[in-house]
């Protein structure tokens, strides 16, 4: 049964991420270490006791559309409502709506272990925040009023509507309309696919925010807008009152998550209503949606990453749990009674090692994210512009290294479990079955390659790249000067890697600058796990660095040893792919006819 890493959790956010320091210098207000430990504390003991034990429930028995309702699982709203009143939907929303307005850092924390413990069931709440995000800052101050006070509360719930049958990632040519009315409103007409949470039990009212072309709106995406269409409209008093023109037409069968109904969308066939059309509201200008979106969109992006994280040390926890049970032959040096634990012999214990070195790994980056993005807030003029740039360019990091390192702790966690991974009974599957999605959302990874290579490398003309690489290097430098043997080969390897990083670095800011893009995103997936990979070393090695009072430092640091000697040395192949890689690309397209 998965258990919150709370300490290990408070341990990176404060000595590896920098919320440490942000406290020390009063970036984050009056907030103090006591409050950080309570609230860490009680998100991990909620995970832990209340979530946890109802993720495989969810997983079993899956969301059911029953009679045009969906039924969550079995304890499922039980444990929304649970959640809503320890106030957590809350936790970094605006205080004037009924928010609590803490910092990004603890509310990545407190998701990670809430979707280990369930990914399915945390995807509703994450939604529900992102749409408040999105409305606070481009919402009109009546619709702001309305919804905000509920959604932030919990009481409704939020999602996001982009993706139709023809279109995917390519927003440009959504079909789905909207109409003006003379009283100010809309009528939302068309169909949405792969809604997380669009239908549910959980509360009496849902708010989408839906994408929609206007009649007379430009092609492609600078003629999308973003409209408000709640499920049942809400009365001047703000009571519910009719039911709007929407339903869930049917829910996917899906791979994993299976407690998440994800939902096939109807606007406006006129199943409700005495008119057809679903009424709807814009949010922020006509023709200019696709920027409110992208603000619920790039915090959502940051909030998938965490599930990597999640889902990884939760698969991670179970491995090393059964690995430390199951007896299998004996493995050298083994002279203990019987056959030894699985755990003792070397190839085990590498993979397991190799599972804990990416999950620490991601999770440092996720939240070194979360961190640019709250000194962001905090800061003014130069600085806030600095770490607003460092956010944008950790951003596709954290949302491709983490997910994909999702997807292969849960395979090895499978593979330790032998045979009995590959059973639904030991839950290990469920992990790699939950994990595969994340890739894909929210912009696939190979969209995230795209954005990193074409719109962060090139911030500030390269220079926060450059300075960011410079950061890391003196990470190494500070291995190098702490003469602790226990390092071993740490400070060369990741002198080495962060050469990879900056030589392919260059070469990519100048095939941008030349207008060579087609060779520049020929290596952006082979450069975004490079620069993930060298943030790992880095920031495990600044971990063992740490001063920490939980007597683990020769832990940390043997971890970033085993990282640096057995991990680090792909960022030299994965160099050779961004920099040679583009003329084989382009020779071998014939092969796929």
């Amino acid at each position: 049964m998965y258990k919150a890493p709370v300490d290990e959790i408070a341990f990176t956010l404060k000595h590896v991420a920098g919320m440490a320091g942000a406290l020390e210098s009063g970036a984050l207000g009056d907030l103090g270490e006591d409050l950080v430990d309570a609230i860490l504390s009680e998100a991990g003991r909620f995970a832990t006791e209340e979530v946890a034990p109802l993720g495989d429930v969810g997983d079993r028995q899956g969301s059911r559309l029953v009679d045009g309702k969906v039924q969550t699982p079995d304890g499922w709203r039980d444990l929304y409502h649970n959640w809503i009143g320890g106030g957590w939907n809350g936790l970094t929303a605006p205080e004037e709506f009924g928010g609590q307005n803490l910092p990004h850092m603890l509310h990545v924390a407190a998701m990670e272990m809430w979707n280990a413990g369930s990914m399915a069931f945390a995807l509703g709440p994450t939604l529900t925040m992102g749409a408040v995000d999105a409305l606070e800052k481009h919402g009109s101050e009546a619709l702001k009023a309305t919804y905000l006070p509920k959604m932030v509360s919990g009481e409704w719930t939020g999602t996001m509507n982009l993706t139709e049958p023809h279109a995917g990632s390519d927003l440009g040519v959504l079909k789905t309309r909207a109409e003006r009315r003379d009283d100010g409103t809309y009528r939302i007409f068309g169909q949405k696919i792969f809604i997380t949470w669009g239908e549910h039990d959980f509360t009496d009212n849902i708010v989408h925010l839906v994408l929609a072309r206007l009649p007379d709106a430009p092609a492609g995406t600078r003629g999308i807008s973003l409209f408000l269409v709640p499920k049942f409209l809400v009365n001047a008093d703000g009571s519910l009152g009719e039911r709007n023109d929407l339903f869930c037409h049917s829910l996917e069968h899906k791979l994993g998550i299976h407690g998440s109904p994800t939902c096939t969308m109807i606007y406006g066939d006129g199943k409700f209503g005495t008119e057809k059309g679903a009424i709807g509201y814009l949010i922020g200008e006509e023709n200019r949606g696709l920027a409110c979106m992208f603000t619920m969109m790039n915090n959502a992006r940051l909030a998938v990453g965490m599930q990597g994280v999640a889902i990884a040390d939760a698969a991670t926890q179970k491995a090393i749990a059964f690995a430390k049970e199951r007896t299998q032959g004996k493995a050298p040096g083994w002279f203990g009674q019987g056959m030894s634990p699985i755990i003792e012999h070397p190839d085990v214990a590498r993979m397991l090692l190799t599972m804990k070195a990416l999950t620490q790994g991601s999770r440092a980056i996720a939240y070194a994210c979360a961190h640019a993005v709250d000194m962001g807030h905090a800061a003014d003029g130069d600085k806030a512009t600095h770490w607003q740039e460092r956010s944008s360019l950790l951003t596709p990091i954290a949302k491709s290294f983490a997910t994909d390192a999702g997807v292969d702790v849960a395979s090895l966690g499978i593979q330790v479990h032998g045979g009995m991974g590959f059973i639904e009974e030991t839950g290990a599957a469920r992990y790699l079955r939950d994990a595969r999605i994340a890739p894909i959302y929210e912009g696939t990874n190979g969209i995230q390659a795209i954005d990193l290579v074409t719109r962060k490398l090139p911030l500030s003309g390269g220079a926060q790249v450059r300075g960011f690489i410079a950061e890391l290097r003196e990470i190494g430098s500070a291995v190098r000067a702490s003469n602790r043997e226990g390092f071993g080969e740490t400070a060369v390897r990741l002198d080495a890697a962060l050469d990879d990083l900056s030589e392919a670095t260059e070469w990519l800011l100048a095939a941008v600058s030349a207008g060579k893009l087609s060779e520049a995103l020929a290596g952006a997936t082979a450069y975004q796990r490079l620069f993930g990979l060298a943030l790992t070393g880095a920031y495990l090695a600044k971990g063992g660095l740490a001063e920490a009072s939980d007597g683990k430092d020769e832990q940390r640091i043997a971890l970033s040893r085993f990282a640096a000697e057995n991990m680090l040395a792909e960022t030299s192949a994965l160099k050779d792919r961004v920099v040679t890689g583009a003329d084989s690309l382009a020779a071998a397209r014939a092969v796929l006819g």
